[in-house]
C-alpha cells in the first residue's frame, strides 16, 4: 500500500468517527437512548472540522511530501472560509480567521490563550494520516507531527497529543509490524515513548496503569474524554480505546461513544487508527456509503 494509499484509508476511519461522533454529541442522553441501541443517522453522514482540517493536511502532504508550515496555515485557513460551518471550535475560527486575513501564523498562534497557545485536542484530531504516510519512521513521524500542529497550537501540549496520536498511527502503518500480528498495549507503550514531558504523556502512562477490562465510561473518568476540548483530556482515552479495540472497527467506534464527552473528536481520533488496523475491508460499507464525499 502506498503512502498515499494508507493517508485515505486513515482520513475515511477518521471521517466515520467524526460524523456518527458528532450525530451522537448532539443527540440527547445519548447513553440512554439512540446509543444504547446502536443506532445510526439517516445519510448522509456530515463531517466536521476535524476532518476538514485532516483533508487540508493530506493536501500539503499530497504536495510536498512533508509539512510545509506555511502551506498548511494557509491550507487549513482556505478550507475554513470555504466551509466555515463545520463546527469549529471559537478559539480556532479566531486563529484561522486571523490567518485568511494575513497574519503570520507563528505570531497568531503563540498569542492564542493569553500568549499561552492553544492546548486544544486539534493537532491530535487530524493527525492520524499523517502518521500513516510516514509509516514506520516514527522518529521522522513525531517531529513532522509536532510542525503540523504548531502551525494552530503553539503550547507543548497540543503539540504532544499530535505526535502521540501520529506515533501511534505510523506504529500501526508499518507493514513489516502488522505482518507480525498486533500487541495492543504496545500501541501505548510506543505512543508514550515519543511524546514530549507534559500532562498528556502522564495520562498515557495513567492509560497504561489501569484496568484492561474496564468499560470505556469507567477508562474515561480516569482518563478524561475530550469534554474540556484539552489535550490532555482526550488522547489518553482516544489511544486507549483504539488499543482495546484494534480488531473491529465498528465495535472500536461504539466502545469509544459510551465515553462521552466530545465524541466526534474522540471518534475521528480512534477511527483514523484503528482503520490502519482493520485495513478498508475492515470498514463497514454500509457506512462508507452514508458518509459525504471527501474532497
Amino acid at each position: 500500500m502506498s503512502a498515499i494509499d494508507r493517508m485515505m484509508l486513515s482520513v475515511e476511519g477518521l471521517a466515520l468517527g467524526d460524523a456518527l461522533g458528532d450525530f451522537y454529541l448532539y443527540t440527547p442522553n445519548p447513553i440512554a437512548g439512540k446509543l444504547r441501541q446502536r443506532s445510526l443517522p439517516p445519510p448522509p453522514w456530515i463531517f466536521t472540522d476535524d476532518t476538514e482540517m485532516a483533508l487540508a493536511l493530506i493536501d500539503v502532504l499530497r504536495n510536498v511530501g512533508c509539512v510545509d508550515q506555511d502551506q498548511l496555515a494557509e491550507a487549513f485557513a482556505t478550507r475554513y472560509l470555504q466551509r466555515p460551518g463545520r463546527g469549529y471550535g471559537p478559539g480556532m475560527c479566531e486563529i484561522l480567521e486571523e490567518i485568511a486575513d494575513g497574519r503570520p501564523w507563528r505570531k497568531v498562534s503563540a498569542a492564542a490563550y493569553g500568549g499561552e497557545g492553544s492546548q486544544g485536542n486539534g493537532g491530535a484530531m487530524r493527525v492520524g494520516p499523517l502518521g500513516a504516510f510516514f509509516a514506520g519512521d516514527l522518529e521522522k513521524c513525531a517531529e513532522q507531527a509536532r510542525l503540523s500542529a504548531e502551525v494552530t497550537h503553539a503550547h507543548l501540549e497540543g503539540q504532544a497529543g499530535a505526535i502521540a496520536v501520529a506515533v501511534a498511527a505510523s506504529w500501526l502503518a508499518d507493514e513489516k509490524r502488522s505482518n507480525h500480528g498486533l500487541d495492543a498495549r504496545n500501541l501505548l507503550q510506543v505512543a508514550e515513548s515519543y511524546t514530549p514531558p507534559s500532562k498528556t504523556k502522564d495520562r498515557i502512562k495513567s492509560a497504561l496503569e489501569i484496568k484492561w477490562e474496564l468499560p470505556a465510561s469507567e477508562a474515561a473518568k480516569l482518563l478524561g474524554n475530550g469534554s474540556t476540548g484539552l489535550t490532555q483530556d482526550t488522547v489518553a482515552y482516544c489511544l486507549w480505546c483504539a488499543a482495546r479495540k484494534l480488531d473491529s472497527f465498528g465495535e472500536a467506534i461504539w466502545f469509544t461513544l459510551d465515553g462521552e464527552g466530545d465524541m466526534d473528536t474522540t471518534c475521528a481520533i480512534v477511527g483514523g487508527l484503528v482503520a490502519l488496523a482493520v485495513g478498508r475491508s475492515g470498514l463497514p460499507e454500509d457506512w462508507l456509503s452514508a458518509l459525504e464525499p471527501l474532497k
